[in-house]
């Protein structure tokens, strides 16, 4: 101790004067430009964090409603199959029983016939009630699809709710329209993945539909919406447009409420929704505000002390006691800052050598949470040095970035801690700022977001039921195996796998064994491939495998046959086997596609074209297959529209009186004129109106056509005979011909003795009471009834008694036989007699020659029809052989080609 401590005040209060004030005022600059520019850092680290926390989670919240919206597709499927296979009134109630839709989440359920009326329903107030002119079921009655269709539910069906409609096509066995499986959710059972506690305050979630205005929401604080006018997501659809994304939303057109967002978008894989994530700007910036607040707290104490002990020093010397006191507070000060808060904290000063450059580094000050992350005590840590602390715990890997931050006066990253557990923590964000010769750095732990970042790329990536990677994970990761084979000139071979029979087990023996099921072939599919080759759950009993590399065909169909062996072998699942087999397609990279997304249609194409073939096979993708399909949904597409453009148009056949030749009939014969194919055949265009269901909408077309033709002739004042038209096996079988009928005969005013049906034999195969019913509603309506082509089914004496036909139209293949052989003579002798038996007329089709004219007059047959009378005719020419009503005295008219 000085002492003349007055002396000594004397001599150097000049000098203190200046200096302390002096360096009171560097101290404080330094201090401030640190805490800005750690503030500076936070905030953008937030608003970095915000974006990837709404990223994650939209991607997270789209996983999930696929999943969910799945369940609703695989629900609704098998309610479909249910009530196809059955069309039972009290199917719902029996599903109910047996453990389905008694979720509170399924508010409605309902079966919808194919005239729009509810005929099963879990809500009894529903029943019997018409929704004909929903837009729901409109659509899927003018569309043959049945994919599943995703909307909001009418108010009828909320009852204070607000609900999501899930809607699908019925079809018939031959893909006729039947009606509609419809399903309405609880809306928050979609917006309730992600906790209020995670958004935060102000937060968002949402579910908007791609096609149509669906938009489910739910806010922190537990409000929800559909469609409501409370609802706070923007209106414009366009923001989130992409197929994924995430921007910030503030202004005139952002959320209702006026709060500015971090929204993030992702969009569905599989179905036309896109999950919405809004977090609140003010909330993801708290965090950096409060940091923000605390540092610059911290700065004006230090700053005020920093100024005391300046102005302490300047005005007196003498009190440098106290001045030390002062500054003690000081630093208690900023201790108690530093200690009341999560984050590690450490004061590293810099050791250099004699030419200045930096040897080491050495903790000065840290508080007791940073010393804890490293299992320390404060006490051990502080004075110890870098290198030290390096060699003990992580090789080396400390002294770089720290010389790192030091050369640029600010370095941050997040870092993976060792994992030998020597550490108290697993991720750390580090933020490094230079003051002066030394680093003050700060370590977050942010382990927990870093688990929660894992857990959602995983579930993204991996089928939680079996292990295997998503269809998303397979897809994304195609790209590269596909340039890979590229460089290195390698085939691949994919394979599309299809369990054949997990239907039925699934439906019989419930979900619980399915997902057994499911777990097992893909264990055992597993067993079956390289090490190199990928494998994924495609959805549902859907799997892809990726040969990589292959070796032409044989090798992959020697793996396919491998698989298809494999699978014939039964799963043991708990005490009982089940037999599921296998059909695979293949496509062959290059030959068979470029991208993933083509390799994968093609062998989805050749898996079921085997399939159709016979189950348990595999197939090689053939263009050809692409082409029919592509060939048929043209000509599909073309006859609809052609049914609306009104491009069908009808010709007419006469039917004489086999003796006199005077016009009795004529048979309506359809023909499509296409603007820019020209006329189509019937035979092309027929067999595919039969198989897709579009003949029942051609007949409807035909019996207006043919009443209003009747109606035009009639104006013009000519004598009317009857016309015939001729009904499909579908349109019959299904019932309706005689509302149609009756419909189009009103319309036009034309009396029903106009109007003959012709009906074929295969058409009166089936429910004989059904059959028989149809008949009776026709007869009473005042139709005669024909049957057409007889010969060709399988008709029999005794069902031709039973359903009471007016007419007999004999096929032209036994009329061609007249004249060739004493057989074909007495075979049409005998259906003559026959007919006449049972009080039916006989009309001979196909009459082509004057031969065969002479023995079917002779044979009394009633009536004839042929090229030998006229070919089929525009209503034009019709209308003259009508006004001159004998036709046989004109003599035989020339015929080219065959009619239909």
């Amino acid at each position: 101790m000085n002492k003349y401590p007055g002396l000594a005040f004397s001599r150097t209060n000049r000098y203190l004067v200046v200096v302390w004030p002096a360096l009171a005022l560097l101290l404080s600059a330094a201090l401030w430009i640190a805490t800005v520019v750690r503030a500076d850092a936070e905030h953008e680290r937030a608003q970095g964090q915000a974006r990837k926390d709404a990223s994650a989670y939209a991607e997270a919240y789209e996983q999930y409603i696929t999943r969910s919206v799945g369940q609703m597709d695989q629900i609704t499927m098998q309610l479909k199959f249910s009530w196809e296979h059955g069309r039972d009134a009290g199917l719902i109630d029996e599903l109910r029983r047996d453990g389905m839709f008694t979720d509170s989440a399924f508010r409605m359920v309902a079966v919808v016939d194919k005239s729009g009326i509810v005929r099963a329903s879990t809500r009894p107030l529903l029943i019997g009630e018409d929704l004909a002119s929903a837009p729901y079921f409109i659509q899927h009655r003018n569309h043959i699809s049945t994919a599943l269709r995703v909307g909001a539910a009418p108010p009828r069906f909320g009852e204070g709710g607000e609900l999501v409609l899930f809607t699908r096509r019925l079809d018939t066995s031959d893909d006729e329209f039947d009606g509609i499986v419809l399903m309405a959710v609880d809306a928050r059972y979609f917006t309730s993945f992600i906790s209020p506690a995670t958004l935060g305050a102000g937060g968002v979630v949402a579910l908007a539909g791609l096609e149509g205005r669906l938009r489910v929401e739910q806010r922190s604080d537990g409000s929800a919406y559909l469609e409501s006018g409370a609802a706070v997501l923007p209106l414009r659809g366009g923001l989130w447009a992409s197929e994924r994304g995430v921007r910030k939303v503030e202004g005139e057109y952002g959320f209702a409420d006026g709060q500015a967002r971090v929204l993030g978008w992702r969009h569905s894989s599989v179905y036309p929704l896109v999950a919405l994530v809004g977090l609140s700007q003010a909330t993801a910036l708290a965090t950096a505000e409060i940091y923000w607040r605390e540092s610059r707290d911290r700065a004006i104490v230090a700053t005020i002390g920093l100024l005391l002990l300046g102005a302490a020093g300047a005005v007196l010397a003498r009190r440098s006691l106290q001045r030390e006191r002062e500054k003690q507070e000081v630093q208690r000060a900023y201790r108690t800052a530093t200690e009341s808060g999560n984050d590690g904290f450490y004061m590293a000063a810099a050791v250099r050598a004699r030419d200045g450059s930096i040897t080491d580094f050495r903790i000065v000050d840290c508080n007791e949470r940073g010393a804890f992350f490293y299992g320390m005590a404060r006490e051990q840590l502080v004075g110890s040095s870098l290198a030290t602390i390096d060699a003990g715990l992580f090789g080396e890997e400390l002294m770089p970035t720290y010389r790192k931050a030091m050369e640029a006066g600010f370095y941050e990253d997040d870092r993976r801690m060792p994992l030998d557990n020597r550490l108290n923590i697993s991720w750390g964000h580090r933020r490094l700022v230079r003051v002066g010769n030394g680093l003050a750095v700060t370590l977050q732990d942010i382990s927990e977001r870093k688990a929660h970042e894992d857990q959602l790329e995983r579930m993204a990536n991996e089928d939680l039921l079996t292990g295997l990677a998503t269809r998303h994970a397979f897809l994304n990761a195609m790209p590269e195996r596909l340039a890979q084979a590229r460089a290195n000139e390698e085939g691949l071979a994919l394979l599309f796998i299809d369990l054949d029979e997990f239907k039925v087990v699934n439906d019989t023996h419930g979900h619980a064994v399915g997902d057994q099921l499911l777990k097992s072939a893909a264990q055992r599919l597993l067993s079956l491939l390289r090490p190199q080759d990928s494998v994924a759950r495609f959805g549902g009993d859907e799997f892809l495998v990726l040969l990589q590399p292959v070796e032409g065909e044989r090798q992959a169909a020697s793996v396919a046959a491998r698989i298809v062996e494999a699978f014939g072998v039964p799963f043991l699942i708990g005490d009982d086997l089940h037999a599921v087999g296998s059909s695979i397609g293949i496509s062959m990279f290059p030959r068979d596609g470029q991208d993933a997304e083509t390799l994968v249609r093609h062998s989805d194409i050749a898996m079921y074209a085997g399939k159709n073939e016979g189950k348990g096979q595999y197939r090689f993708f053939d263009p050809a297959l692409s082409n029919t399909l592509n060939t048929r949904a043209r000509l599909k597409q073309h006859m609809l529209e052609a049914i609306e453009r009104d491009q069908f148009t009808l010709y007419y056949q006469p039917r004489v009186d086999a003796r006199s030749g005077e016009l009795l009939s004529m048979e309506a014969l359809i023909r499509w004129r296409h603007p820019e194919l020209g006329i189509v055949s019937p035979g092309d265009f027929i067999p595919l109106a039969e198989t897709t269901g579009l003949i029942v909408r051609i007949g409807e077309v035909v019996i207006d056509k043919a009443c209003a033709q009747l109606a035009a002739w009639r104006e013009a004042g000519v004598a009317l005979v009857p016309v015939s038209i001729n009904v499909s096996p579908k349109q019959f079988q299904r019932g309706g011909v005689q509302r149609q009928l009756s419909r189009a005969l009103s319309r036009w005013r034309v009396p029903a003795n106009l109007i003959e049906v012709e009906i074929t034999e295969s058409a009166m195969m089936g429910d004989h009471d059904d059959i028989l019913a149809e008949l009776a509603a026709l007869r009473a309506l005042g139709v005669k009834l024909h049957v057409d082509d007889f010969g060709t089914g399988y008709s029999s004496l005794s069902q031709l008694q039973r359903l009471k036909m007016d007419v007999l139209k004999v096929d032209r293949a036994f009329t061609m036989e007249l004249g060739n052989s004493k057989e074909g003579k007495v075979f049409f002798q005998a259906i003559v007699s026959m007919a006449h038996a049972l009080g039916m007329s006989v009309v001979a089709e196909g009459v082509e020659t004057e031969e065969q004219l002479a023995i079917l007059r002779k044979l009394d047959c009633n009536e004839v029809q042929g090229y030998y009378i006229a070919r089929p005719v525009p209503a034009g020419e019709m209308l003259e052989m009508m006004q001159r009503r004998y036709l046989l005295a004109q003599g035989p008219l020339a015929a080219e080609g065959v009619s239909f």
